[in-house]
């Protein structure tokens, strides 16, 4: 696998974390319960802009 291949890889599964973590937060809204925990909706906020982050960073790798 190339450097190229990998980072478009990355990118597009970046891309899908960004997308399911954006209709979590802003369309369904549905909670995530981990052991006894509630993870809350604005952690899904914080989560669509690192992976969307990842995702662009992965695309402009692949591009150069």
């Amino acid at each position: 696998m190339t450097a190229k291949s990998y980072s478009l890889l990355a990118a597009t599964i970046f891309t899908i974390v960004a997308l399911v973590q954006l209709s979590r937060a802003a369309l369904l809204g549905f909670q995530i319960i981990v052991g006894s925990h509630s993870i809350p909706i604005w952690g899904s906020w914080i989560a669509v802009v690192v992976a969307g982050v990842l995702a662009w960073l992965g695309f402009s790798a692949a591009r150069a």
